[in-house]
């Protein structure tokens, strides 16, 4: 970002390091990092940038396209279990593909997942490179792995219940259908689905209450972002307040008022692709506000979700512009914010972090 444009937001940015293609990332009770990169690496990086050398048992992964290594999350009992979770695409077979999420124990000693063991697949597998997901939230209590499983650029999957494609999952811990879900009685695939007609959710974060909300990107236009509710279904690929990529019209969501509406869209995109709902203490403008990054729009969106204008609950309050793509976003254990940009020019993907601007 250029000095001149950082004076006037209300953070400070330091540069931390750099990664090649990085992805995600969660801290460890230490206040170091798990730092994924799509191409299959897992690093652990500190406060101060410095990236260990990979860490070994990572599963194999499917790199092409939007695909490879993706989410990282720990246990909700990790300070007893040692257990990491992986989410990452997979190979199938006649060249296609699907996302898989895993965990492991994390010997941070000998720098390796030991018994890293596959939980949950994509199903169908498809062709393509496009639209995994694959994003993880734990529900507030622990109990249960809320999981994002894109339409891997297909379309229709979003709408039939018999595939796990464009859909916003609940499962256990161990990554089975979780008992309770809306369509569990029917078995299979479908006893996973929370909510569906969703199209590549990049975005998934409880808030305090344990309001789920998530945002996901639209075609030419019409990115999304709402909350999520048991059985809904979301209307993609039927409805949409954006155009297909050949121009072509699709109907808008208050034409069909049998799907869920989305409590804030942009047009044009910002191309969301990662969310925290911000509750530290160095930001006292952004509690409890979403705080969303952008690819397209190089930008940080704050949401605010008791909106004092144009008569909605729900808006965009702030965009802050930046040099690169914003690829992840992070709070840190003291409340700062940490960003993760995207690859640029085969220069790899900084680390970022904000502080309060003095």
């Amino acid at each position: 970002m250029a000095q001149e444009t950082a004076q006037t937001y209300p953070f400070a940015i330091e540069v931390k390091g750099q990664l090649d293609e990085p992805w995600a990332m969660t801290f460890l009770p230490d206040g170091r990092m798990l730092v994924t990169e799509k191409p299959g690496q897992l690093h652990i990086v500190t406060q101060d940038g410095e990236a260990s050398e990979p860490v070994e048992g990572v599963p194999e992964v499917a790199y092409c396209g939007q695909g490879g290594l993706g989410d990282v999350a720990l246990h909700p009992d990790y300070a007893e279990n040692d257990l990491v979770y992986l989410t990452f695409a997979e190979a199938g077979e006649n060249d296609t593909r699907g996302a898989a999420m895993g965990r492991g124990t994390l010997n941070l000693d000998a720098m390796r997942i030991d018994d890293f063991e596959v939980l949950w697949r994509q199903d169908p597998k498809v062709t393509g490179c496009g639209h995994y997901s694959h994003k993880i939230a734990f529900s507030p209590d622990g109990q249960y792995l809320f999981l994002s499983s894109g339409e891997r650029q297909k379309k229709d999957p979003a709408q039939d219940r018999s595939s796990n494609l464009g859909a916003v999952l609940r499962l256990t811990l161990e990554g089975e259908a979780a008992e309770g879900n809306p369509f569990y009685d029917e078995g299979g695939v479908t006893a996973q689905i929370w909510s569906y007609g969703h199209r590549n959710t990049l975005g998934l974060a409880f808030d305090e209450e344990g309001t789920l909300w998530q945002h996901e990107m639209g075609p030419k236009g019409g990115d999304e972002f709402q909350k999520i509710e048991e059985g809904e279904n979301y209307g993609w690929p039927v409805v949409s307040n954006g155009d297909n990529y050949d121009g072509s019209d699709i109907p808008e969501h208050d034409t069909r008022p049998e799907f869920r509406q989305p409590d804030e869209f942009w047009n044009p995109v910002i191309s969301p692709s990662s969310m925290i709902i911000y509750d530290g203490a160095m930001f006292n403008a952004w509690q409890g506000s979403p705080l969303i990054t952008g690819l397209n729009s190089r930008a940080l969106v704050q949401v605010s979700l008791n909106c004092e204008w144009d008569n909605r609950e729900i808006c965009e309050a702030e965009r802050y512009g930046f040099e690169n793509r914003l690829r992840e976003i992070e709070q840190g254990p003291d409340g700062a914010v940490w960003l993760l940009e995207d690859e640029r020019d085969g220069e790899g993907g900084r680390l970022l972090k904000l502080t309060p601007a003095e």
